[in-house]
């Protein structure tokens, strides 16, 4: 189904901040459905239902509106790790994002590589707050958090990444929300295990 829109004539009015939300919810939608490089400000512009040129003038262009979004994505990523209590939860909170448009562009910047550089400094730190978990005792002494981080964000990211793999291995589709619930329950399980609880 087309998601474009065109404004009612209320809609017309200058909005700054309701024209750059419009901007960013088309922008996700496009990048996760078809990645960076095949995304098109033209695209965007018209599920948004504003001008093209809108998008140089709030977001310098294409690359600072996907930048935007990403680092958009990366606090609500921190927020999410930051109020959780324990591990498992942070990693079953991650699980139910793959249902999300930030998911989806999170995966094909990914497996494509073409998408821009975005705030590296976020990867760096969710390290070091997997070496404090490890120092406190949630984790064991044995493991490396770099790689623990890595295997943790694939397993999350599975049902979308391996969307077709984990539809035949359990018979359900992984686009649902039930299955994202049902599979974060089950890797939780897995996560406390590692960590001994």
């Amino acid at each position: 189904m087309d998601q474009r829109r065109s404004p009612s004539a209320s809609e017309r009015k200058r909005d700054p901040e309701r024209t750059r939300a419009l901007l960013l919810e088309a922008a996700a939608a496009e990048f996760g459905a078809k990645g960076y490089a095949a995304t098109r400000t033209t695209d965007i512009a018209a599920r948004a239902g504003v001008n093209k040129q809108l998008i140089s003038y709030y977001f310098g262009g294409k690359e600072g509106l996907y930048k935007e979004l990403a680092t958009s994505w990366h606090g609500s990523a921190e927020e999410l790790a930051s109020r959780s209590q324990s591990l498992d939860e942070v990693v079953s909170g991650f699980v139910m994002t793959t249902l999300t448009d930030h998911g989806r562009m999170w995966a094909w910047a990914n497996l494509a590589g073409d998408s821009p550089p975005t705030d590296e400094e976020f990867f760096q730190r969710q390290v070091e707050e997997m070496r404090k978990r490890q120092e406190a005792g949630e984790l064991p002494a044995g493991m490396e958090p770099e790689f623990l981080l890595l295997a943790l964000m694939a397993a999350a990211s599975a049902p979308l990444t391996l969307r077709q793999s984990a539809g035949q291995i359990t018979g359900q589709d992984p686009a649902t929300p039930e299955f994202a619930a049902k599979y974060a329950e089950q890797l939780g399980i897995l996560v406390r295990y590692l960590a001994g609880r």
